[in-house]
């Protein structure tokens, strides 16, 4: 046991710096020790998306233990940084609160706003100046190539379109979007592979900008439409498994006919 710790009945920020730091330190926890960036990345994304499926259903208990599970993942990053004496989780506390009461002088300063895009509209133009971004270009380089790639497509396009480098609506996009069905349909019916892959990801682009008119969110649409097939095609399944119809050898018009029953199902 760790020596210089104190239980209590209930725990705050501070001390969880210090458990991870225990947890890292000489006499703790021999896989905590060893991590690095690198091997615990990878959990800093799932505990992002366990907070987003707390949200989604809307549990307020798990939305509470995932929100912990997060922080966790920001102190333990910051920990490896402070033991090589780099910054502590107190700079980026630090770091964090100055970023924010710069980016709000309609709060924190002088400056007056009409509304929400005043306000999206100044934090842009602060986080240019800060970074000094000149260019449209340059602020399109800072959108992480990290990101799932219908999240940063449509910020690289809406970083075009405040250039003034849009469609007038979306008839534009939508016209735009069945020209490029139309290559990748040629791509495929030439046998063009290289084509092929660069065409479909230009009907991917072209919706996204079809969904950015609509004010329609990519990622959630098509997480949405994957929802829907999943449980049209357990539908189908089971339809399938009450006639003992074997799914791998029946015709395509047999088992559209299974879907357009499990639609109305």
């Amino acid at each position: 046991m760790v020596s210089g710790f104190n239980f209590k009945s209930n725990y705050g920020f501070n001390d969880l710096v210090k458990i991870v730091a225990l947890l890292r330190g000489e006499g703790g926890c021999p896989w905590d020790a060893v991590q690095t960036h690198m091997t615990i990345k990878k959990d800093l994304i799932e505990e992002t998306y366990e907070v987003i499926e707390a949200i989604n259903k809307d549990d307020k208990t798990l939305l509470c233990e995932e929100l912990g599970d997060l922080m966790l993942q920001a102190v333990f990053h910051a920990q490896i940084e402070n033991e090589q004496s780099n910054f502590s989780i107190e700079e980026v506390c630090d770091g964090i609160c100055k970023k924010l009461i710069e980016r709000h002088p309609h709060v924190f300063g002088e400056v007056n706003v009409s509304g929400v895009e005043d306000v999206l509209t100044n934090w842009d133009d602060i986080k240019r100046q800060t970074k000094n971004q000149k260019t449209t270009t340059q602020a399109m380089q800072a959108v992480p190539r990290e990101l799932p790639a219908l999240m940063r497509s449509t910020k690289i396009q809406k970083k075009a379109a405040k250039a003034g480098f849009d469609w007038d609506d979306v008839s534009g996009a939508l016209d735009k979007l069945e020209e490029e069905i139309a290559e990748l349909r040629q791509a495929i019916n030439d046998a063009d592979d290289a084509s092929s892959f660069e065409e479909l990801g230009d009907v991917l682009f072209s919706a996204v900008n079809v969904s950015r008119f609509i004010d329609v969110d990519a990622e959630e649409a098509l997480t949405a439409s994957t929802d829907k097939f999943f449980i049209r095609f357990s539908i189908v399944e089971q339809l399938a498994q009450r006639r003992n119809i074997d799914m791998k050898n029946t015709s395509l018009e047999e088992l559209d006919k299974l879907w357009d029953e499990a639609k109305h199902c």
